[in-house]
């Protein structure tokens, strides 16, 4: 639930409310005229924490404090998070295994940091002749990043790409 769907104060118009009191101690089902005048005499605000029980439960609490409290806890749920980047490392079917070997390194620093890895073979002109050839890179590419990376999707045709994408090891 998130903040500005709670009631407070006059914008509850039950009857009867259960009662629960700044300390936590539960008082019981009062109307809630009663109920907001207990919360004007400590000089907090009543608010409706359960609108859906029977009868609605409201507590006596300073409102202003609580919003601050969970607008933080959502900040920190929010930091904990990890968004999952995928990065993309492009080969053609003509690279020597010099160059591969410094795409697979790129590729164990991108997984060692958590990011998925597509790794694309892009081909020209005539060059979509040699898929096999092209295959066999993804393949030895795969193998080389298998200590930090595992396939996701296996090679595949995607227009005239041949693509596989890497995920990082749990």
């Amino acid at each position: 639930m998130t903040i500005t769907e709670l009631m407070i104060n006059e914008q509850i118009r039950d009857k009867e409310v259960r009662l629960i009191d700044d300390e936590g101690n539960q008082i019981g089902v009062v109307s809630s005229k009663e109920a907001q005048k207990m919360a004007d005499e400590r000089k907090l605000d009543l608010v409706k924490i359960a609108p859906t029980a029977k009868p609605p439960v409201c507590k006596i609490m300073d409102y202003g404090k609580y919003r601050f409290d969970m607008a933080k806890k959502e900040k920190e749920a929010k930091k904990k998070q990890k968004v999952i980047d995928v990065k993309e490392l492009r080969l053609s079917p003509s690279i020597d295994t010099h160059d591969v070997q410094v795409k697979v390194k790129k590729a164990i620093e991108f997984l060692k940091n958590g990011d998925k890895v597509k790794v694309s073979i892009r081909f020209r002109g005539r060059e979509i002749g040699h898929s096999k050839t092209a295959v066999s890179i993804l393949e030895g590419f795969a193998a080389d990043v298998a200590e930090f990376g595992v396939v996701d999707k296996a090679p595949k045709m995607e227009a005239k790409s041949l693509v596989m994408f890497l995920a990082p090891k749990a």
